[in-house]
């Protein structure tokens, strides 16, 4: 098939439309789209084109170039902009009646702001991030502690919705105010995640060993704080390990995990840190993942039978990744129907987290392909996880 032709069967199908649809809609023959969409032709006039894009709603280069790669859309670049600006830090300035931020002040705003991150509220953040930046930056040296989370937030967040570079930016300027090593490696662990994302991986487990000896605690004496950096370090060293094809490293990484997992007990947050979440169900969803990893769909949907999730938050990213390794297996199984009643459910607990998950575009371009005609739920969700026209 012609990349014309791919293109204009992909439009097609998300818009709903049969080939006899299309053909009345847009003037051009039925045997002619049938044809450009078998292959039989090598491609369609400009004109051809052209009517049939005016049909489908789109510029008619969608149909005549390649498929765009997938990538962060320019609106959500665009709503990141004040975001991206404020981690530069611009200098601060008050109006005259502004009165000067305190320590205080800008902690009780973070803490009232924690819930937005945990639940993924995406759009409140965009909005109230640049203020509160500003702020934490004009504290001064006596904000070295808010800040330092504040910063570390915001990578996070700029790494969950692939803004790297400000990434980059946040997770830097957070490790400058770290005080401790622990806070450090707190840090460093986000940057292992960021590294996992840019595919950058021998960077991501050379970083993540490395920190994980720097800071391993005595198992007798370890607090809740230090198992769980230590063990989150592990577990980052064990994606970019099995993601790089060491699977025996990634094994003796998960092993080491587990280790500070069952020292821990239970899914704990120290401080309340939700970054910090760490437990034997942490760590079962991380092997879940490698199962995915390394293409065992049927591995990956036994682990899930015997994971413990009622006690995860709904819009926990562990719970929302983990769910799409089970979306992924069903559907490399052939499980179609309950891939998408995965994705329904991801779409329902979290609907401004789905759309920056590329994982979530993928699965359901092979639903996609696995039919000839669309339902109305599966356009809705092509819609909602950003999936290019």
């Amino acid at each position: 098939m012609s990349s014309a032709g791919q293109n204009v069967k992909t439009v097609r199908k998300r818009r709903g439309l049969t080939q006899r649809e299309l053909a009345d809609a847009s003037g051009v023959s039925l045997s002619t789209i049938r044809k450009l969409e078998q292959g039989d032709r090598e491609g369609a006039r400009l004109e051809t084109l052209r009517k049939l894009a005016i049909a489908l709603q789109v510029p008619t280069m969608r149909l005549v170039g390649a498929p765009r790669e997938d990538g962060t859309s320019p609106q959500t670049s665009d709503r990141w902009a004040a975001v991206k600006s404020a981690l530069e830090r611009p200098p601060w300035a008050s109006g005259v009646e502004d009165e000067l931020p305190t320590v205080t002040g800008v902690h009780s705003a973070l803490q009232e702001a924690l819930p937005l991150f945990t639940g993924d509220r995406l759009t409140q953040l965009s909005v109230l991030l640049p203020s509160l930046l500003r702020d934490a930056d004009a504290l001064g040296p006596q904000g070295r502690t808010v800040r330092m989370r504040l910063l570390q937030l915001s990578g996070w967040l700029m790494v969950q919705t692939r803004q790297f570079p400000a990434a980059e930016t946040a997770l830097e300027r957070a490790l400058d105010h770290a005080a401790d090593g622990l806070d450090k490696a707190a840090t460093i662990s986000v940057i292992c995640w960021l590294r996992l994302r840019q595919g950058r991986l021998d960077e991501a487990f050379a970083l993540a060993v490395g920190w994980a000896d720097e800071i391993e605690p005595r198992m007798s004496r370890a607090t809740p704080a230090e198992l769980s950096t230590w063990g989150w370090l592990l577990v980052r060293a064990s994606a970019a390990a099995i993601r790089n094809g060491q699977s025996t490293e990634a094994d003796d990484a998960l092993k080491l995990a587990m280790a500070a997992a069952v020292a821990m007990g239970r899914e704990h947050a120290p401080e309340n840190d939700f970054l910090r979440m760490f437990g034997p169900t942490t760590v079962k969803l991380k092997a879940a993942e490698n199962a995915s990893v390394t293409d065992r769909p049927d591995m990956v949907l036994r682990m899930a039978q015997r994971i413990p999730m009622a006690g995860l938050r709904p819009t926990s990213n562990n719970r929302n990744r983990h769910f799409l390794d089970v979306a992924d297996a069903h559907a490399k199984m052939g499980q179609h129907a309950d891939a998408f009643e995965k994705l329904e459910q991801i779409k329902a607990d979290s609907p401004e987290w789905l759309p920056n998950q590329r994982y979530a575009r993928d699965i359901l371009s092979k639903l996609i392909k696995s039919r000839r005609t669309l339902t109305t739920d599966m356009r809705a969700m092509a819609d909602a996880v950003g999936l290019p026209l």
